[in-house]
């Protein structure tokens, strides 16, 4: 099967994954054959993307380390001081087209007096300059320019400064939220995220083929996007493949989630959604002020970890998705106590080659039963829909409660929402945050981002076998009558009359 990744650097990212998970397989991660996965990924020869060889196996080895889950430190990302070398400075500089004019116009314009004019060129005194960049809108030849690496681009929450003195990027902990921006932007793969992906083999390994305890994985709804030669029922065929006892769709989750949200939203008259993780840590670390206003579910993830937990009580749960701040909910939140581990996409991928699984090949496999409601969570304003429709199977009526809801894409969109709520000038009341454009769909450890991916995302939502999100919750409920769904009772009067009729 021909792999489709969005760069090479995720090719590189996705073949030191394959070489760890093959290792691990094996029960082979010795200090010896771990350092024997270099030099297989970069053989003798010239170098493809470095000035040698040697130092492109020493970024290799600093991947693996990240691979096989490097240091504790409270993050789930982290920046590879050797492969981040080869960004230009930041900061305003003075280019080749600079002609030397004689307006100086630049040099009149500085409030600083930064600027000379040496040699028929205009030079910037860097410890003058404040960056205001009026110099770059007076040029005739538009000489200057604003250099910004792009990571520090991508990363709207502004949690990466560049060091003067290593000219490194430097990731603040108290500000990153995890939402992996950086990792897909970088050009030279210089920042990513830790795997836990040792883990999770040992995890499946060690069940003694599920006999000792049952692995579950609870994968993402964007998953119908990730191969285009491939259902979804594939898909789900390759991960049982890998030795999970069972696959569960997240998206039944989110209908759990959707049906309460939309209860704790009539109760509230205002809440913002607890679904991205990325989007609640923006909050709590950005805007303190309104964490009173997150929605107190659960995440899908969580909640249908908690479901399987509470039907099985002999299971292990893995969460698959394209997200690496789920990797930071799983670690540092009460998500943890229903969710052992997260892998991504690539990291799945990576699964799939080390055990020589193709899913175009795949017999398809039955899927559970998530609504087209549950499904749609995966791309932006699906959620809002969701919430809509519950209210509407809920009996809510417009006297009672109207939803007006601003679907946030993007965290400079989910900013701007918060800045007019916490002002007390935000019109709508619920705000749904996605911290990657797009969605889920748009996440940074998508094997690809396809313009086809919200159509392709919605078809898989409209294959679902239950018209309602009561009708996915219904058979929740079948198979755990302890399942609490607070309510009109509808739910549990209908699940009495299946069972009266058996």
């Amino acid at each position: 099967m021909a792999l489709l990744f969005d760069t090479h650097v995720q090719k590189m990212k996705y073949n030191v994954l394959r070489e760890v998970a093959k290792l691990a397989y094996r029960d082979e991660l010795t200090p010896q054959r771990i350092m024997e996965i270099a030099p297989r990924i970069i053989p003798e020869g010239k170098p493809m993307f470095r000035c040698c060889i040697y130092k492109e196996r020493a970024i290799i080895n600093e991947r693996v380390s990240m691979a096989l889950g490097g240091e504790e430190d409270g993050t789930v990302v982290g920046v590879l001081p050797i492969a981040c070398d080869e960004c230009p400075v930041d900061g305003i500089q003075v280019s080749n087209a600079c002609r030397g004019c004689l307006a100086h116009r630049c040099k009149d314009n500085c409030p600083k007096d930064a600027i000379s004019i040496i040699d028929h060129k205009a030079v910037i005194d860097k410890e003058k300059c404040i960056e205001c960049g009026k110099c770059l809108s007076v040029c005739p030849y538009s000489a200057i320019v604003k250099h910004t690496r792009p990571c520090v681009n991508a990363c709207k929450p502004q949690a990466i400064h560049i060091d003067q003195n290593t000219e490194k990027a430097v990731i603040d902990k108290e500000k990153c939220i995890s939402c992996g921006a950086c990792v897909y932007q970088c050009p030279f793969g210089a920042i990513t995220d830790k795997s836990d992906i040792t883990k999770v083999i040992s995890l499946i390994r060690d069940s003694n083929l599920n006999r000792d305890y049952h692995v579950y994985a609870v994968v993402a709804p964007s998953m119908a996007s990730q191969y285009p030669n491939a259902v979804p029922e594939q898909v789900v065929a390759g991960i049982k493949a890998l030795g999970f006892h069972a696959v569960v769709e997240a998206a039944w989750g989110a209908d759990m989630v959707a049906w309460l949200e939309a209860q704790e939203l009539v109760e509230k008259g205002f809440l913002t959604s607890s679904c991205c993780p990325a989007f609640v840590n923006y909050i709590n670390r950005h805007f303190p002020s309104l964490k009173e206003h997150v929605s107190h579910n659960l995440s899908p993830m969580a909640q249908m970890a908690k479901w399987l937990h509470e039907t099985d009580e002999n299971c292990h749960v893995v969460f698959i998705g394209p997200c690496i701040a789920k990797k930071a909910e799983t670690k540092y939140t009460d998500a943890g106590r229903y969710v052992d581990y997260t892998i991504t996409f690539e990291e799945m991928q990576a699964m799939f080659s080390a055990r020589g699984i193709d899913v175009t090949t795949m017999h398809k496999a039955e899927l559970d039963n998530a609504s087209f409601y549950g499904r749609i969570f995966a791309r932006c304003g699906g959620l809002a829909e969701a919430v809509t429709e519950a209210l509407k199977e809920q009996g809510v009526s417009d006297e009672q409660f109207k939803l007006n809801a601003v679907s946030c894409n993007g965290i400079a969109e989910c900013k701007t929402a918060l800045f007019k709520k916490q002002k007390g000038i935000l019109k709508e009341n619920f705000i749904e945050g996605m911290a990657c454009v797009n969605g889920c769909i748009g996440g940074p450890a998508c094997l690809s981002h396809s313009s086809k991916n919200f159509a392709q995302v919605d078809a898989y939502g409209k294959s679902s076998m239950e018209n309602t999100i009561a009708d996915a919750i219904r058979v929740m409920q079948i198979l755990n009558p302890a399942l609490d769904v607070k309510g009109d009772g509808e739910v549990e009067k209908e699940i009495e009359e299946i069972e009266h009729t058996k």
